[in-house]
C-alpha cells in the first residue's frame, strides 16, 4: 500500500505546492498530489497551477492573512522560476 508521502513524492510537486492545490480545490492532500501530477504534464496545466496560487494569494490578502500571503508569494515566485514561460493569464482567459 502506498503511503501519503509516497503519493506526494510521486506527484513531482513540493509539499507547499500540494498544500496550495488542496486549499484551492478543497480536496485532501492525496487528491491534490494527483491533480498536481496531472497538471505538471502540460504548459496549460502549469498555467492553471500558477493561477491557483495567485488566487490563493488574493484570498489570503482578502482575509488579511498577510503572513500567509507572503509565504504564498514566495511559493509562486519559486514555482514560476522552476516553470518559466507559462503565464497564469492564459489560464484566466481559457477559464473565462
Amino acid at each position: 500500500m502506498l503511503s501519503l508521502d509516497d503519493c506526494l513524492e510521486f506527484s513531482n510537486c513540493s509539499h507547499d505546492e500540494i498544500d496550495a492545490i488542496a486549499e484551492h480545490e478543497h480536496v485532501p492532500d492525496v487528491v491534490a498530489a494527483e491533480i498536481g501530477n496531472m497538471l505538471l504534464k502540460s504548459s496549460a496545466g502549469v498555467c492553471l497551477l500558477k493561477l491557483y496560487m495567485i488566487e490563493n494569494i488574493e484570498h489570503a490578502y482578502e482575509r488579511r492573512q498577510y503572513d500567509k500571503a507572503m509565504q504564498l508569494e514566495t511559493l509562486y515566485r519559486r514555482f514560476d522560476r522552476d516553470h518559466p514561460g507559462a503565464s497564469p493569464e492564459v489560464a484566466r482567459v481559457v477559464l473565462h
